[in-house]
């Protein structure tokens, strides 16, 4: 039965994040219904001496994205996880939406539409493209910030062990269970990657990754060759 008060576990995966770390976790309101869990992955940086600021439950882990998330999942107390990239920040009201997507019948999981921080109307064109392409799909990539009852998150066995393309792979599973709600006010995610490797090539890149791994089948082993970390 769900419940209006269903206790939110938030887990931010990281490595490396201190520029941008502490706005991200100064954004997330900490209530007694909301329980903050960041897992590094073996950062060299102040990474966990910033996280420590907000949470207690601040883990070292294997690294992984992947892995990350499911070893903060698996410690995780909240009836509800919400899994967050350190480069992305929640909209108000965040956790209402969560806990309205959630009681919908036949709704498996949810996500936010996708925002940019950045003026440029180029940003706003890569924002249209994504968002279009998740409502189309019904598949979320990681900086939408996928939320899921911790119970069925147990059940179909978290993210898949792979270097690459977790986000998409849970979601094709998830979407064969049930809809998968996409919700606004959008996260608002930032343009680092974009400002790094430039706007066409990084949009681009990503959307050949992602077609390479849905409709060809090529492995994350062998795509994360063509994809670099940001930091």
């Amino acid at each position: 039965m769900f419940r209006s008060d269903m206790k939110i576990s938030i887990v931010v995966p990281v490595l490396n994040e201190e520029r941008i770390l502490d706005r991200t976790l100064s954004h997330i309101p900490t209530k007694d219904e909301v329980e903050l869990i960041v897992v590094d992955g073996g950062s060299t940086d102040s990474t966990i001496h910033i996280a420590k600021r907000y949470t207690d439950k601040v883990f070292v882990s294997e690294r992984g994205r992947a892995h990350q998330m499911n070893y903060g999942a698996e410690r995780a107390e909240g009836d509800i996880l919400l899994f967050l990239h350190a480069d992305c920040l929640l909209p108000e009201n965040a956790f209402q939406s969560i806990r309205e997507t959630l009681k919908i019948p036949g709704v498996v999981a949810g996500a936010f539409d996708l925002s940019i921080e950045h003026p440029s109307f180029c940003f706003r064109i890569i924002e249209f493209g994504a968002n279009i392409r998740s409502h189309i799909t019904r598949v979320p990539y990681g900086d939408q910030a996928l939320f899921i009852r911790k119970e069925l998150f147990q059940e179909i066995g978290g993210f898949a062990k792979i270097p690459l393309m977790e986000d998409i792979e849970i979601g094709r599973r998830l979407k064969r269970l049930g809809k998968i709600v996409f919700v606004r006010p959008p996260v608002k995610a930032s343009p680092r990657r974009w400002l790094a490797e430039g706007l066409l090539y990084t949009t681009l890149r990503d959307w050949y990754i992602a077609l390479l791994y849905t409709l060809l089948g090529v492995t994350p082993e062998r795509l994360r060759a063509r994809y670099r970390d940001v930091r």
